[in-house]
């Protein structure tokens, strides 16, 4: 695995400066050839003129050459410098430099990046198709890893990003009734850490620091969505209700204990069965009860 270290290049003012100051004499030994030149017979080039012809255009391909060595690198910006195939460090402060011309710069944004999924269909834990996508938030933080162990790092991300979510959509159902039990649309919070941290484990290979990951759309299939719309309603009309029943038992409880403690009035066993037929009735029924007011006696 190639581990990025940082290269230091020299100012690209001051080589500005140098290569001007270098190109303008560049001018002085072109002027002596040309003179050099027309000062020899006609048909016949002096040996001196030849050499310095020469020279000339050496000098004129090595200015081309170290010219070639200026780049410029915004905020959040690197580039890997690469020498006849060799990693040679990574150049991260923003501004204006100069490297060695042969130098190969490949320049990678450090900036945050974010996309977002396409809707994928998969099967969560029960085995229900869910459509589900998610946004992931992104940055290159090892720029040699990024350039050299993957092929293509934001192709990778991509990719890795949807089979994680894929594999993360497998192991949680979509909803629960089960207090405790972690569920896609119950525990988002959970669930989005549960994510970031499987694409961390994926992505860091490729040099990529994983900011943020959140599902960004989750629903069942269309082609379950209403079956499963009113098995959700039927689940939530039976723990409403169980709810219901059970806070009425406990209602029902703590009359009877009140009435015995204070000895408001005695009832017996049929008296009490009754006593608590009417309360659950009362308590549980779904639209309000019409009370029968005893005008006779206590006992009939």
């Amino acid at each position: 695995m190639t581990s990025e270290f940082e290269r230091r290049t020299a100012s690209g003012w001051g080589m500005l400066v140098a290569l001007s100051v270098a190109t303008l004499a560049y001018g002085y030994p072109v002027f002596r050839v040309v003179n050099a030149l027309k000062d020899a017979a006609p048909g016949v080039i002096p040996t001196a003129a030849l050499w310095g012809l020469a020279g000339c255009v050496l000098m004129l391909g090595v200015l081309i050459t170290l010219w070639e060595g200026f780049f410029t690198l915004q905020p959040n910006e690197a580039a890997v410098l690469l020498l006849f195939g060799a990693y040679k460090g990574t150049v991260r402060s923003a501004g204006f430099h100069w490297a060695n011309p042969f130098y190969h710069k490949t320049k990678i944004s450090l900036r945050i990046r974010n996309f977002n999924t396409e809707k994928l269909k998969v099967n969560d834990q029960r085995g229900n198709p869910t459509e589900i996508a998610a946004v992931v938030v992104w940055r290159v933080q090892n720029t040699a890893q990024a350039t050299f162990e993957v092929d293509d790092y934001k192709n990778y991300v991509h990719i890795q990003s949807e089979a994680a979510l894929r594999h993360l959509a497998s192991r949680y159902p979509y909803d629960t009734q089960v207090d405790g039990e972690l569920s896609l649309r119950g525990a988002m919070d959970e669930v989005s850490r549960a994510l970031q941290q499987e694409l961390q484990e994926r992505l860091g290979k490729a040099g990529v620091i994983v900011e943020e990951a959140r599902l960004s759309h989750l629903a069942y299939a269309p082609e379950i969505a209403g079956a499963m719309l009113r098995r959700q309603q039927a689940e939530a009309i039976v723990a409403a209700r169980f709810r219901i029943v059970e806070g009425a038992v406990g209602m029902v409880e703590i009359a009877l204990e009140r009435l015995q403690e204070k000895k408001t009035i005695q009832l017996d066993d049929e008296r009490k069965a009754a006593m608590v037929s009417n309360l659950l009735v009362v308590l549980c029924g779904e639209q309000a009860a019409q009370p029968v007011v005893n005008a006779g006696t206590l006992y009939s």
